[in-house]
């Protein structure tokens, strides 16, 4: 028999990768997820606002990190300033707090073209990899290792997977969008 299990995981990554990705887009809502692709060179190296700090949402337009070395505060400011995120950046006694601006209709539909072109992209590597187990399966049926029911059956299932990995992508996508009309 074959074994789907491998496509399963993959379109999991894939899923998983397209979360992530939405989670790192900036709604007008305080997320710590944005922060993510920020890089403080700080000791020599570059290191994440979360390992250096610690991030907690304050309300629902306001971030707040403190860090454990108060003397890198004026580190991290700048590379928020430098990553260019839309959002406002205020030092005070204990840290620093990231203000999240409301959206405009503007960056509403910027936001709108790049999670379509986000969910596409998931779409197509789920394409691909259907195709791959494809053509391995055509293969398997071509050396005699499978029977050609066999090879439908497992076609059925292997869309099944696709069409169940592409559902659960669109719920999310709409979720998002619904997060990022309100």
């Amino acid at each position: 028999m074959y074994n789907l299990s491998n496509l399963k995981n993959k379109l999991s990554d894939v899923e998983a990768w397209l979360a992530h990705e939405y989670e790192s887009l900036r709604t007008g809502r305080a997320t710590p997820a944005v922060l993510d692709a920020v890089n403080v060179e700080i000791y020599g190296a570059q290191n994440k606002i979360s390992h250096i700090a610690a991030i907690s949402v304050e309300d629902a337009k306001t971030l707040r990190i403190a860090p454990w070395d108060k003397t890198v505060v004026k580190h991290i400011e700048g590379a928020l300033q430098a990553a260019n995120l839309g959002v406002s950046v205020i030092v005070d006694g204990n840290g620093l707090r990231v203000i999240f601006p409301e959206l405009n209709n503007e960056r509403r539909k910027a936001l709108e073209r790049l999670m379509n072109n986000r969910h596409e992209e998931a779409r197509v590597r789920i394409r691909h990899e259907r195709d791959e187990i494809w053509n391995d399966i055509n293969k398997k049926e071509r050396e005699g290792i499978l029977s050609e029911d066999d090879k439908f059956r497992l076609k059925n299932e292997l869309q099944e997977m696709v069409d169940e990995s592409n559902r659960d992508m669109e719920g999310a996508t709409d979720r998002k969008l619904k997060e990022i009309s309100q």
